[in-house]
């Protein structure tokens, strides 16, 4: 079982509408990795961007209840969060992504929940796969 359970907008989306194709997914998994989950500003904007008024019911209880948790401070990892968005330029690598891979290479034995397949491509430490569970593993 992971130590550090992190989350990304992708997840989040499928977890909390019954709409996304993803959704079944998110709630098996969800029941695998139980909260608290993990993650950054970043991801949260964009959840909401996506989400709409979904965000202000269902995820803003995850936050509220400390199910949803974001200690990650972009402040102390700037040089690291820049240099993997410059790494992975052509990909491109977002902000956001960039701080989930960042927060795989501090934070106890994690794992990334995600949707996206960006993050198998993606190195941490240099040349380490970022460790995820996403919807293609249920294949």
């Amino acid at each position: 079982m992971a130590g550090s359970v992190i989350v990304d907008s992708g997840f989040l989306v499928a977890f909390a509408s019954k709409r996304d194709r993803d959704h079944d997914w998110a709630l098996s998994v969800a029941r695998l990795h139980a909260p608290p989950w993990q993650t950054c500003e970043a991801v949260l904007s964009e959840t909401n961007y996506v989400l709409g008024k979904e965000w202000l019911g269902f995820l803003a209880t995850l936050i509220k209840r400390r199910a949803l948790i974001c200690d990650f401070h972009v402040a102390d990892s700037v040089v690291e969060i820049v240099d993997l968005m410059e790494k992975y330029a052509d990909v491109p690598m977002s902000f956001a992504d960039a701080c989930l891979v960042r927060m795989t290479e501090i934070m106890p034995n994690p794992i990334l929940l995600t949707t996206d397949s960006d993050f198998r491509i993606y190195r941490r430490l240099g040349r380490r796969t970022v460790p995820t569970m996403m919807t293609r593993d249920r294949e």
